[in-house]
């Protein structure tokens, strides 16, 4: 299980997903709903982009959850949490989380895997503040999002 928000997917997530399946038979990549965010794109939306991005890894999938990442995890038998570390302020927050999980579910597993020096920069919130300025971001995500957040830019 590869959870977040994904808001938008970036290459970096992208390369994230298919370096766990060098380690696991199948990866699913979950976006999770927010009770209180709306997101750049909707929580369907990402998960279609995500798809699209993702189409090339057949044994990867996107879904979408609500609730507890860890309880989605057990109810789609996923036996390890994949997550990426970019700068060690990513350290923290992930290792909070990571022993939470482990506290509610033992038999979950969570692997931190690390970026190529490309991506270890890059976020989501990134992509969105360049773009929102008006910046080349289309470096930084799949094709099929930066043609999304185009047609978002423009009001389509």
């Amino acid at each position: 299980m590869y959870p977040g928000s994904f808001d938008p997917i970036t290459s970096g997530h992208v390369e994230i997903v298919e370096r766990a399946l060098r380690l696991f038979d199948h990866v699913i990549v979950a976006v999770g709903r927010h009770p209180t965010k709306t997101g750049y794109f909707s929580v369907d939306e990402r998960v279609a982009l995500i798809a699209e991005c993702i189409a090339h890894l057949p044994r990867a999938r996107a879904a979408k959850f609500d609730g507890l990442m860890i309880e989605f995890c057990m109810q789609q038998g996923a036996r390890a949490i994949v997550r990426g570390l970019r700068a060690h302020g990513d350290f923290e927050p992930e290792f909070q989380i990571a022993s939470a999980n482990r506290d509610l579910q033992p038999a979950v597993e969570t692997v931190f895997l690390i970026p190529g020096p490309a991506h270890q920069f890059v976020s989501s919130s990134l992509v969105r503040e360049i773009a929102g300025h008006g910046g080349d971001f289309a470096r930084y995500v799949p094709a099929p999002v930066a043609a999304a957040m185009q047609r978002r830019l423009r009001g389509e």
